[in-house]
């Protein structure tokens, strides 16, 4: 029979709040946000001299920045929302997976960027054109320079401890583990397409040099088709995980401690059990146990899964 005291508990006992952003989300927020002003200025600045100068290097490399500026701003748009909703009730498990939301759309701009750099490599393989070395060479150290700046930024976040649990005393047991995690899909988004623009400047650096003293001309394009097949490579890999988060995909492992932890002692069984990611490193999970064990006893179990954030458990 199902445990159903949670009815008489007054409501007090039974609100929460579903904030289950990252800990180092504002942190995360404002780097991003420095490797937008960062990138637009880049940007800017190449396009303007691509014009003042004629030079299609500096056009090509300037417009092909705004691809990632662009991407980077909707990060930063994404941290700002998730910040900015992250009590509102419409949302019900909280805000946490904005930063997927806008992960997933910076993979389809990096896979469009790869295709891009991928058809004009090969074009240019059968089609070679004339290269002016030093400019364009100049072109990529800058933009190399600017993309170690940025990730720099990016990759200075720091993974802090775990902090206590804390659990409402009503019968769905409630656990939140307030974890702090570096599972920011969001963050991670923003430094693939830095390490993109990075990738492709130090393989066009290692062309152009090549081109220039070497007259391997045909480096060029051989090394955008590699760049092409990185970047697509990682925008799939990126895709394929914030669209399990999006998705609800359950987290085996995760899964499996539960189990562990519920039915270890062996005087209890899970009959059903759903477990999913509600934010960085935060998860919710939903389950169902045969046991006479109370719910004070259930939640105990499940306090060293420090992951899950929101749990609720129905005894039978």
């Amino acid at each position: 029979m199902m445990d159903k005291t949670m009815a008489t508990l007054p409501r007090d006992d039974l609100s929460h709040a579903h904030d289950f952003l990252g800990a180092a989300h504002d942190d995360n927020a404002r780097r991003t946000r420095w490797v937008v002003v960062l990138t637009a200025v880049m940007m800017i600045g190449e396009i303007v001299a691509g014009y003042a100068t004629g030079s299609m290097a500096l056009l090509a490399d300037g417009f092909h920045m705004a691809t990632h500026a662009g991407a980077l701003g909707v990060a930063a748009a994404a941290y700002a929302y998730a910040r900015r909703h992250s009590d509102d009730p419409a949302f019900s498990f909280g805000t946490g997976k904005v930063g997927d939301l806008a992960g997933f759309a910076s993979a389809l701009v990096l896979a469009i960027v790869a295709i891009g750099i991928g058809v004009e490599s090969v074009d240019r393989l059968f089609h070679p054109g004339a290269v002016a070395f030093g400019e364009a060479t100049l072109v990529a150290a800058l933009g190399l320079l600017v993309n170690v700046v940025s990730a720099l930024l990016l990759s200075g976040h720091h993974h802090h401890g775990h902090g206590p649990a804390h659990h409402h005393g009503h019968d769905h047991g409630h656990a939140h583990h307030h974890g702090h995690g570096h599972g920011d899909n969001n963050l991670r988004s923003a430094y693939m397409h830095v390490l993109a623009d990075a990738l492709t400047s130090v393989l066009a650096i290692a062309a152009l040099l090549s081109g220039r003293y070497l007259g391997w001309t045909w480096l060029d394009p051989v090394m955008g088709i590699v760049g092409a097949v990185v970047i697509a490579r990682w925008s799939w890999t990126l895709m394929k995980d914030t669209a399990g988060v999006l998705l609800d995909r359950t987290d085996r492992h995760v899964a499996q401690e539960v189990r562990e932890a519920i039915e270890g002692p062996g005087d209890a069984r899970i009959t059903d059990l759903h477990v999913w990611r509600i934010g960085p490193d935060a998860h919710a999970a939903i389950i169902a146990a045969a046991t006479l064990q109370d719910q004070a006893e259930l939640r105990r179990r499940l306090a060293p899964v420090h992951e899950l954030r929101h749990v609720s458990i129905e005894r039978h």
